[in-house]
């Protein structure tokens, strides 16, 4: 029980950072871990436990949708819903052992995409031009690996849809809360199948997360976006210093 505190607090805080800006698994996953949930497991019970929050945020915002440029929205979910269903085949035949190994990597990945990839995709705009109908085929893998992983696929999407499409980053958010809860719905029907939760912390990080998410959609708005993917890509960098510090040092 002492440890519920600790996955309630990153549960709050997740919902708040994806809910502004993104990266809310880069709290949850190193927290479940820390409390001694294993990595693959811990994976597994935070997405489980963040799709609420999604969709507690998606909700917020659903004055906002706006229809991808040369793609329906509706086709955009389907196949994030394939994607993340087959992320989630993938997951569930990797090895806790080689999960391990592989999750520092995907921490350090997401936190570089966090960082810049927003800033890369826009500076890509400026250098080449590709055609809509390339989002399908960038989506489903997208979908892939938010159902594998999932560490910071939110700024993945902002990033791929910047170089893909003319829309602006605030037009383009409701959208990414709604490709993102798609995806990890999918993947966590084959978690709960394949008996990947923890669930009393899955419980708690869902509660607390949920309302982290819905506070952040009503009130995120009046917070500079940019600064505080400033103040959460800092705090995802230590975090993922420490997990490589556990894991390798």
């Amino acid at each position: 029980m002492n440890d519920l505190p600790i996955v309630a607090a990153a549960g709050l805080l997740a919902g708040v950072m994806n809910g502004i800006a993104g990266g809310g698994s880069f709290v949850t996953l190193p927290a479940l871990v820390v409390v001694g949930v294993p990595s693959l497991f811990a994976n597994a019970t935070s997405t489980v436990a963040l799709v609420p929050s999604a969709l507690a945020t998606a909700f917020a915002y659903r004055h906002d949708f706006q229809q991808f440029e040369g793609v329906k929205l509706s086709t955009m979910a389907i196949i994030s819903v394939v994607g993340g269903a087959l992320g989630a085949m993938l997951l569930l035949v990797t090895s806790q052992n080689a999960f391990d190994n592989i999750f520092p990597f995907l921490l350090l990945f997401g936190v570089l995409v966090f960082a810049f990839g927003r800033k890369l995709g826009e500076e890509l705009r400026k250098r080449m031009t590709i055609h809509p109908h390339a989002m399908p085929a960038a989506q489903f893998v997208l979908g892939v690996y938010g159902g594998y992983f999932g560490g910071a696929v939110g700024i993945m999407m902002l990033a791929t849809w910047s170089v893909l499409t003319k829309a602006s980053i605030n037009n383009m958010q409701a959208s990414r809360h709604l490709m993102n809860a798609s995806m990890n719905a999918t993947a966590s029907v084959f978690f709960v199948a394949g008996g990947l939760i923890f669930w009393k912390h899955m419980v708690v990080l869902l509660v607390f997360s949920t309302i982290g998410g819905y506070l952040a959609g009503h009130f995120g708005r009046q917070l500079d976006p940019g600064k505080a993917r400033i103040v959460i890509s800092c705090l995802n960098a230590v975090i993922t210093a420490v997990i490589f510090w556990r894991r390798f040092g």
